[in-house]
Parts: C-alpha cells; structure tokens; sequence
C-alpha cells in the first residue's frame, strides 16, 4: 500500500496504525507535498517525516516539488477557506501524483496521511479518493482514525515521540488567512538575504531538529521544550545624509523607533560610543564593533551581507547597552557623520514562543 505522507504529526500515529490494521501489507510512504510554503518548511516537514519513518522501518519515497505547478493548479482560489475549493484541487493534485506513483510501483492500494488531520474533511478526502479509484483503478483505504479518542492518542504519540508540530496546514493562502485572524505577524516568511538566522525561524527549527536527530544517532538523551521570549523582525532601514545621500549602515536587531523615523546629529561622544540628539540612537564605527566582537569587517557593506550570529549580536548590544532589555538603536557606519542625518527604521517586538533543545 502506498502512504501518501503530509507531515510526521499526522504520520506517525496513522502509520502505527496501519501496521496494526494491515499487517499483511508492505507499506512505503510517499512525501509529495508541492503546497508546503516556504521551501525550508518543506524541507523541515521532510526531515521529521524521515526519521519518523526510519523509526517505524517504513521506506520513504519524496515527489517531486513542483510548487509552481501546485500554485498554478490553484489559481483563482486563493481565497478559498480551509477545507473550500482550494483544498479540493490540491489533495486532487497530489493523489494523482500519488496514484501515479502507485501503479509505478505496482501498488494496488493508496491512502493519506491527511485523514487523520482536524484541519481536513475526511468526506472531501474520501470523495477524492473514489473518483481516483473509478479512473485509475488504484483502491482508496478511507480509514477513520480520529475516532473513539484518536485524536488524543495522536497527541500522545507527538509528545511521546518528539516530533515536529507545526502550526500551520501548509500552504501560503492558508498560512495569511491563519495569521490574519490571529492577529499575528507571519514572521515564517522572513528570510534575511545575510542568511542569518533569526529566533523562532523555520531555518532554527531545521536547524535544531538536525541536532536533534545526531544526538539520536549517537544514542544521547535529550529534550525539547518551549519557552516565552521577546521577538524581534526588522522591515526596513535606511540612513541618509542630508536629502539624498544614502549611507552604507547597519541596524543592530532589537533597535527600535517608536515613529519609524527620526532626524537630527551626533550630539556627544563617551567611550568610542557616539549619542545621536533624537530617540536614544547610539552609533558605532565598523573598527569599533571589530574590536569588540573579535571580526574582521572592512566596511559595514561586509556587515550588511554576512552579520554575525544573533546570538554574538546581541551580546555586542548588551556591552554597548549595559542592560539586558535595551531597544535602543544601535547603528553601525564606517565613519562617524557630523551632519544632518535621517533614520527611517520599521521593526517590530512581539511576544513569541520558541524551541530549545537540551541535552540530557
């Protein structure tokens, strides 16, 4: 029987259950999943979907991620709720692929993953599903496993198991709908071009759950846990000299304007830090924040692309600062400006939860 796979959440517990229910059938997973956004969620999803299926002994194929295709299949229906129109040519799109799949592999057989999820309708599934039995002659396995407390066990499992739990289906419609009515900033579509990378990013958790997996081949405990922290995302910087010069600067994280913009001079100087007469603005010179954080910048240009890690960042600002919750905007330049200068800075603090991962 061919498995299609959403996501190790929906995964693991389905699969559990289906060699429970199926002993007889040889199952072989298959992640084609072209709707997940962005593309490091993908990945991310794919790599807990992995070890969850090593640890089940379950082969694992991936599809193809075709997402332009995904995205032309749904055009016009961008508005469409979850469980509407959109969600119907997409689970449409990816049991073709799927049924495809199968009868490549000589499966006679097909089920999803998706079943399982409160976020789908298992009536829009199984109607899918049947209208790819009649033209393929590939069977839907419509099997209900939320039922008589499933979803509880599938909780358990995800806790049990420590698997990724994302928050979102998958796709960028649904993701905008989702965190505009919660209100919240859709901080999983920032992806700085330094590659740096940010707190409770996608591009963190791919990166802890990469540990997370060494440490499991290396048979060493761990645990991940949760933690409330202040957030940070920054939009827009600019620094201008007069009207029109623009000047090569770098906004350290956490700097922030309450009015997004600011103009005026340097007013004094103490201690190689420089006091701007507006906002409680501090700037630095690039030798300075070098001797300071042990680099190696020629030019704030350097800064610009290639920053250190958040983490080094933010120790440099608590020396400059010399208190753990500063927001001030701490600017970085090559020189020192004694002219007039404008400050445009759009940034944001929010409250925020994110992953750690300890070793026991």
């Amino acid at each position: 029987m061919l498995v299609h796979i959403c996501c190790s959440v929906d995964s693991h517990f389905f699969l559990e259950k289906l060699q429970h229910d199926f002993p007889q059938e040889k199952l072989t997973g298959f992640f084609y999943d072209p709707n997940i956004h962005p593309y490091s969620e993908y990945q991310l999803r794919l790599l807990d979907v992995k070890r969850s299926c090593k640890k089940l002994g379950i082969d694992l194929l991936e599809g193809p991620y075709d997402y332009e295709n995904w995205l032309e299949a749904v055009r016009g229906l961008e508005k469409e709720p979850e469980k509407g129109a959109r969600c119907e040519v997409c689970f449409d799109k990816r049991f073709i692929e799927s049924a495809k799949k199968a009868l490549e592999l000589g499966e006679n057989k097909i089920t999803t993953t998706l079943l399982v999820s409160p976020l789908k309708s298992q009536e829009q599934l199984k109607r899918v599903g049947d209208e790819f039995y009649a033209k393929h002659g590939v069977e839907f396995i419509a099997v209900d496993y939320r039922a008589n407390g499933g979803t509880q066990d599938q909780s358990r499992v995800t806790k049990e198991q420590q698997l990724y739990r994302q928050d979102y289906c998958g796709c960028i419609y649904g993701l905008t709908m989702q965190r505009e009515q919660q209100e919240k900033l859709m901080d999983e579509m920032f992806s700085p071009l330094s590659k740096q990378i940010l707190p409770a990013s996608i591009e963190e958790r791919l990166q802890m759950y990469t540990k997370r997996n060494e440490l499991e081949d290396k048979n060493i405990a761990y645990k991940i846990v949760k933690q409330k922290f202040l957030n940070y995302r920054q939009f827009n910087f600019k620094l201008l000299q007069g009207k029109t010069q623009v000047i090569d600067a770098y906004a350290l994280n956490y700097s922030i304007l309450p009015r997004k913009r600011a103009q005026g001079k340097i007013e004094f100087s103490h201690n190689n830090v420089h006091y701007f007469n507006r906002e409680e603005i501090k700037f630095v010179t690039i030798s300075y924040f070098n001797e300071k954080t042990a680099s190696s910048y020629k030019r704030v240009k350097d800064l610009i692309y290639n920053p250190l890690s958040f983490e080094k960042e933010l120790h440099f600002r608590k020396e400059i600062s010399d208190i753990e919750y500063d927001l001030s905007p701490i600017i970085i330049i090559d020189e020192i400006i004694k002219s007039k200068l404008t400050i445009t800075l759009d940034a944001k603090t929010y409250e925020d939860t994110k992953e750690k991962l300890i070793i026991l």
